[in-house]
């Protein structure tokens, strides 16, 4: 291993900051042998992974309180209501930025629902068969800043 191999390493490990801003000047500079290329990969691939579960949490928390809005009426609150905006403008920037998220929203959407029945249930000490076993919003209410159930 080359010593400025070693260094990189030794950089990532140490100076999280300082090693991408080496490793930006390198590839703006096309010093391409002495970028630190494994760990580089490992972090681009980290970013997909991180957009995902980012997408997937937003979805579950915007679930849960439709959930707790439907379902306690009588406990309905402005921060209820502003979780909800908050994050759809979460969801809508990320799907903005990733437009090919949509595709992996879709097929997380029944997942998540699951997941925020089981959070809801724990939040709002209703039994589990309080809420519909299949979600009974599209999800194009769900990320819809007009909708609120009934």
């Amino acid at each position: 291993m080359s010593s400025l191999k070693a260094h990189s390493q030794t950089l990532y490990e140490n100076d999280y900051l300082q090693w991408i801003e080496t490793t930006v000047k390198k590839l703006q500079s096309q010093d391409y042998t002495n970028v630190d290329w494994e760990n580089l990969i490992e972090e681009i691939a980290d970013m997909g992974r991180s957009e995902r579960r980012s997408l997937k949490s937003n979805l579950i928390v915007i679930l849960v309180h439709l959930l707790k809005w439907q379902f306690q009426p009588e406990k309905r609150s402005g921060s209820w209501e502003g979780s909800i905006v908050e994050h759809r403008r979460r969801v809508k920037e990320a799907l903005n930025d990733s437009p090919s998220l949509k595709p992996y929203l879709e097929s997380i959407f029944a997942e998540c629902y699951a997941q925020a029945v089981k959070q809801a249930r724990a939040e709002t000490g209703l039994s589990v068969e309080s809420f519909p076993v299949n979600c009974s919003y599209q999800l194009s209410e769900v990320t819809n800043d007009e909708f609120l159930p009934q």
